[in-house]
């Protein structure tokens, strides 16, 4: 009797030690109420960047950050649960836990252009991957439009993959070296700001704008 009590006594804090451990490192991969740190203020700064925030940036993960990013999420269809995870951090630009060994290669505006050019370019000729992501650095260089990669992105109705929640899929390989090659300089549209689908595009303006080239599916103007 005293050996099986001993042995189920063994057993629940073997069963207590792994759940304390696998707490431990789900809560190390996200970032929620109560949280601190320079994670959270670079949260902070880029949520108040895009107007979902306006409180202070000091790292505290309080009630208006959880706020804020629960406005994030339902704008970037995610599941607005208040809590930045991988999902949620991959939306936004940044890295959590173990998310850092699959993009420590990679810094965050790569990463951000890549998985805009993934999400609208996915299937389109490589040249014209390099076009779409030369496209939102045309416009970081435009006074008419915001005067970061982030705020070009995530600009209202700027893009469909953002619309539509296809930027928080992961980018391939082509798709991260298409952002290097037009960080690199490298712009395949000689400026162009715009570009659209015109097999699907609605839109009356910017089918009335001028088609300066066309590559693969997209006419850029």
């Amino acid at each position: 009797m005293k050996k099986t009590k001993r042995t189920a006594a063994l057993l629940l804090a073997a069963v207590i030690l792994v759940s304390c451990i696998l707490f431990s490192a789900a809560d190390a991969e996200t970032l929620r109420r109560g949280s601190r740190g320079e994670l959270v203020k670079k949260v902070q700064t880029r949520l108040k960047k895009w107007g979902f925030y306006n409180g202070e940036v000091d790292g505290v993960y309080g009630q208006k950050t959880e706020s804020a990013v629960k406005a994030f999420q339902r704008r970037n269809g995610l599941t607005a649960d208040g809590i930045v995870g991988k999902k949620t951090a991959a939306a936004m630009g940044i890295s959590l836990g173990s998310d850092t060994a699959n993009t420590s290669s990679v810094d965050n505006n790569t990463y951000l252009l890549a998985r805009l050019v993934h999400g609208e370019a996915r299937g389109e000729p490589y040249k014209g991957k390099v076009a779409v992501a030369a496209v939102v650095l045309n416009r970081v260089k435009s006074p008419s439009f915001p005067n970061t990669i982030a705020g070009v992105i995530y600009q209202s109705g700027a893009f469909d993959a953002v619309s539509d929640g296809q930027i928080n899929l992961q980018p391939d390989n082509e798709s991260i070296k298409a952002a290097k090659d037009a960080l690199n300089g490298w712009d395949p549209t000689n400026g162009c700001l715009y570009y659209y689908n015109p097999r699907t595009a609605t839109s009356k303006w910017m089918l009335s704008r001028k088609v300066l080239l066309t590559i693969g599916n997209h006419a850029f103007c």
